[in-house]
């Protein structure tokens, strides 16, 4: 599945832009990352990580006022993005014409693995839209210079500047075949099971965002318009398909190197009854904090690192 790309109708909700210099710490506290950072030191307080959450469904809300506007270009997208899922859906199925089971795992299994890996997929989809593009949108043609202008933070910015709403048909997929193919293995959904699965949608997504906001944070130190996000954005379906049956390398690659495994597999695994990956699945929420924290790091580096284009 592709990379999410805006449409036509796709519209940019902007914010107020207050000063027209670039922001150096002043009393408040603010910093040149757009950040309110306390006084005196410390960390987030929990009145600013809720000023973030309201800005997020404001700016959420708004976008999809917008995009809904244009509801021809917006359910086209949602067909198209609808299409490539059941192509991949339908992979599956061929692949079991042959064989009853691959390396340990029935058709049901591997269908449940499929669309729990989309879920965390689809929520990473509907925020990643300007990673994406960040290279040549926001580097080369110089508008991190406008997000540094405002009193929000820059990656809070960039992220929520734009959404991809068609991502959650993925989602909704990715649900009804976790669902369908539950039943069918007569899966029962405890209170664990559905605190599993959570966990394994909330560090599945996180994971998601660490390791593609640390590709992006490359485009802060190399100018490139496209960077090398789409290649390592093809690796996302090994990660839906059992790991045991990669070669040792790749299986290393997918668990500890570009962490794609953690993001479905081993919740799957933990949730299916595969025992032997149990010690694996207790690294998942070390991995995606790992992930999250080191993109993050990377990223406020990159601010310091940046100079402005001039244009």
């Amino acid at each position: 599945m592709a990379a999410g790309r805006p449409g036509a109708g796709d519209h940019v909700p902007q914010l107020p832009v207050r000063d027209h210099r670039p922001e150096r710490p002043g009393p408040d506290g603010r910093a040149a990352t757009g950040v309110a950072l306390p006084v005196g030191g410390g960390g987030p307080t929990i009145e600013g990580l809720g000023r973030y959450l309201r800005l997020l469904g404001q700016y959420f809300a708004q976008y999809g006022k917008v995009r809904l506007a244009y509801k021809a270009d917006f359910f086209v997208s949602v067909a198209t993005t609808l299409v490539a899922t059941f192509f991949g859906v339908a992979l599956v199925f061929l692949l079991f014409r042959r064989a009853p089971e691959i390396a340990g795992w029935s058709f049901d299994e591997i269908l449940f693995l499929y669309g729990f890996g989309l879920i965390p997929m689809a929520m990473f989809n509907v925020v990643s839209v300007n990673l994406y593009y960040f290279g040549q949108v926001y580097i080369v043609e110089g508008k991190f210079d406008r997000v540094l202008l405002r009193p929000v933070h820059s990656l809070f910015q960039v992220m929520s500047e734009q959404f991809r709403l068609e991502a959650l048909a993925d989602g909704a997929v990715g649900l009804g075949l976790v669902i369908w193919a539950g039943e069918r293995l007569g899966f029962v959904w405890t209170l664990k099971a559905l605190a599993l699965g959570l966990l394994g949608i909330v560090c599945g997504t996180a994971i998601y965002l660490g390791v593609f906001l640390l590709l992006t944070t490359v485009s802060f130190w190399v100018e490139d318009r496209v960077g090398i996000i789409p290649p390592v954005y093809n690796m996302l379906t090994f990660g839906r398909y059992p790991l045991d049956i990669y070669n040792p390398f790749i299986r290393f690659l997918l668990s500890w190197v570009v962490p794609f495994g953690f993001a479905a597999f081993y919740p799957s695994a933990k949730l299916l009854g595969h025992h032997e990956h149990d010690t694996a699945f207790l690294w998942l929420p070390a991995v995606a904090a790992v992930s999250v924290g080191v993109a993050v790091l990377a990223w406020n580096q990159g601010v310091k690192n940046y100079s402005s284009t001039g244009s």
